[in-house]
């Protein structure tokens, strides 16, 4: 069965607490997830928020339209007198998404109407829609709860909506009250006594069972599914993206238009905008979840994949990882020699291996591009030599000054110096170090990620601990730093690098 996915992260996802996307982050978003991700719809704004959403809202349709997208731009509208209906024609939106309300207590509390009045009000809307050429979906706000408590209610919208021109109707547990049973049960009920029509879910986190609850309305029946990007959202968020295409391809066997290799990097750039970072453990875009760390199961690997799932990280344009510590054995130190070119005999494997496990213990953080320099400690008889050295360097941050640093390095025994200004004065040292490279022609990596680790407590002498990643020629990998300064810690962080491309070639 074919699933459509609507992505909200520009709409539901940005009403997470301290998200706000400017125009230029929505538009980008947008590009991605329908070029690249390609989901089938994005709900980009509400109407009559802002000027940035009117902005935003204006620039995307924009776009859309030129590419012949505007069909699958989507924008939040209300029962309110044709005014979204005025906004939406200004912005060039052509898909209005209309709030109504899906519970009785809803529709008399916070509205303070009678169903009836309320309908009236929607057809009157959705027919004016139709007559400036937008088309319409219905959300039914708090459908959960009008399920379980007023049944009758959503009925009595639902027997006059079929008749009008509402393309799809999209069913809300807007609370995230509902578990999978549940779900299944109400889906099932609406999929049975509307066949004919199109249904969509649109599931909230709070018990964690967005992503459950949505795999439960595919079962029963329902065609289309709501996500955002990294299950961003009010309160607990939403499905997340990635996890439901994973849930409903492996598990529901749904054959979905979206392409996984391109859900991480979507990720990426969503955690770069809104700020919220991605939890390490977060299934399928996690730093973490493709990273085997008990030794047991490196072995199984190594021998016939025993440890292997459907969620091969190849899927989604990752790979799997072994990490290093005191679970570690000598499959899991073996596997990250072999990416290192490395070959060990027994005997140096089993020192290697204790070192690791000692490291470990102590909580170091240790990665594959340590090895080399461990083995050169626990051995001697590895090449242990460094080409690239620190032989002096000055770093220098005044008030109402560009902080500027000037770098002395020594590359295979010859002295290189260089000066130069940035935007703080570990950046000042980098800019002065790819002059140096630049003279020589030599590659320099490009920084993907630079990430501080402080431990709790409070102290101003604690140490520091730098991971930065980097990119070079067609490898990623991490170097780490030590240091009760910052910059000093980034700085080592940076010789190891420099030595590792050395020895890369």
């Amino acid at each position: 069965m074919r699933i459509e996915i609507m992505d909200t992260t520009l709409r539901d996802g940005e009403q997470t607490s301290g998200i706000a996307f400017t125009d230029s982050e929505k538009l980008n978003i947008a590009k991605m997830l329908l070029e690249e991700v390609m989901v089938d719809r994005i709900e980009i704004a509400s109407a009559r928020i802002s000027k940035g959403e009117f902005e935003a809202v204006r620039r995307i349709t924009e776009w859309a339209s030129g590419k012949g997208l505007l069909d699958k731009i989507e924008t939040l509208g209300f029962v309110d007198g044709f005014a979204s209906l005025d906004w939406m024609c200004s912005a060039g939106a052509k898909t209005m998404n209309l709030l109504c309300k899906g519970s009785f207590r809803h529709v008399t509390r916070q509205l303070k109407k009678t169903p009836e009045e309320h309908l009236a009000d929607i057809i009157a809307t959705v027919r004016e829609a139709d007559k400036r050429g937008i088309s319409v979906n219905v959300y039914f706000e708090d459908w959960s709860n009008g399920m379980r408590n007023s049944r009758d209610y959503v009925f009595f919208l639902m027997e006059a909506l079929q008749h009008e021109n509402i393309k799809r109707f999209m069913l809300p547990d807007t609370l995230g009250i509902l578990n999978p049973y549940e779900m299944m049960e109400y889906a099932s009920i609406m999929v049975d006594r509307y066949p004919n029509l199109h249904f969509d879910a649109h599931t909230h986190n709070d018990y964690d069972l967005a992503v459950a609850n949505a795999q439960a309305a595919v079962r029963a029946g329902f065609k289309g599914v709501h996500t955002t990007v990294n299950g961003l959202g009010e309160r607990a968020g939403n499905a997340p993206l990635a996890s439901v295409v994973a849930t409903l391809k492996d598990h529901e066997k749904c054959v979905l238009n979206v392409n996984e290799e391109k859900l991480n990097p979507i990720s990426k750039l969503v955690e770069a905008f809104s700020g919220i970072k991605i939890p390490n453990n977060k299934p399928v875009v996690g730093e973490n979840v493709f990273t085997q760390t008990c030794g047991v199961h490196a072995d199984g690997d190594n021998k016939d994949k025993l440890y292997y799932n459907d969620l091969v990280p190849e899927r989604f344009g990752r790979v799997r990882q072994y990490a290093l510590g005191k679970t570690s054995g000598k499959a899991s130190i073996s596997a990250n020699l072999k990416e290192l070119g490395i070959e060990l005999d027994a005997e140096s494997m089993q020192k290697v291996t204790k070192r690791v496990v000692e490291l470990g213990d102590k909580k170091e953080f240790i990665t594959k591009e340590d090895l080399p320099f461990i083995i050169a400690d626990v051995l001697g008889s590895f090449n242990s030599e460094e080409k690239v050295k620190i032989a002096n360097y000055y770093t220098c941050h005044a008030y109402n000054l560009k902080p500027a640093s000037t770098v002395c390095i020594e590359i295979n025994g010859e002295l290189f110096e260089e000066n130069s200004s940035g935007d703080g004065q570990y950046d000042a040292f980098m800019r002065a170090l790819k002059k140096i490279y630049q003279r020589l022609n030599k590659d320099f990596p490009t920084l993907v990620n630079y990430m501080v680790r402080i431990p709790p407590g409070g102290r101003t002498d604690a140490l520091v601990e730098t991971i930065i990643t980097w990119h070079f020629g067609d490898k990623e990998f991490k170097t780490r730093g030590l240091d009760s300064d910052q910059t000093e810690a980034a700085i080592k962080a940076t010789v190891k690098m420099l030595n590792m491309i050395e020895y890369m070639g």
